[in-house]
């Protein structure tokens, strides 16, 4: 078995030939990555529906838009929270995860974590891979993986974020950007 060398804390840039529906220009975070699997959440979907109405006590701490993002395909009736905390530790019920961002536990009391969070996005469902899933997809030339910033988590913007990531980067990959939501239109 090879070793695979940690994605985590990176992002994963859908690129344009990659044909799952649930990734169209999609960007996720990557939150975990090693032998055993990859699990990351979809940073640019979000829903219509406002954290309040599902997770009351957070809904006063998430950042704008302030609603729910569909992390990924698996685990729909689940949540995750995920928080930037700029500094050295976080408080009790945060885990970081890469650099300032981290997970949040959402049992834990709103209290506990409100004068630390930098920012606070909450997201139904995740996006996994099995073991070697994510590295055959990355050879098949599905994804771009590039660095993320803590701003990413946290984007005002999330429907723009695919063009804004690519834009950033300092090669070839920039042009991407410009990619036509529909080629056929060209």
């Amino acid at each position: 078995m090879t070793e695979v060398s940690s994605l985590t804390g990176r992002l994963l840039v859908a690129t344009p030939a990659l044909s799952d529906p649930n990734f169209d220009r999609a960007v996720v975070l990557l939150l975990d990555h090693d032998g055993k699997g990859s699990l990351g959440v979809v940073l640019n979907r979000p829903t219509p529906v406002d954290v309040g109405d599902i997770l009351e006590p957070w809904g006063g701490l998430a950042g704008e838009p302030g609603v729910v993002f569909r992390g990924g395909p698996v685990a729909l009736d689940s949540a995750l929270g995920l928080a930037v905390i700029p500094g050295g530790e976080g408080p009790l019920g945060w885990r970081r995860v890469y650099g300032a961002i981290g997970l949040v536990d959402l049992d834990a009391p709103p209290e506990l974590l409100a004068r630390a969070l930098g920012s606070l996005r909450i997201f139904a469902g995740y996006a996994g891979w099995g073991p070697g899933q994510l590295e055959n997809e990355l050879r098949d030339g599905a994804w771009y993986v590039v660095d993320s910033e803590p701003g990413d988590v946290s984007s005002p913007r999330p429907e723009g974020l695919w063009r804004a990531v690519l834009r950033r980067q300092r090669s070839e990959l920039a042009m991407v950007a410009t990619y036509p939501d529909d080629p056929s239109l060209n």
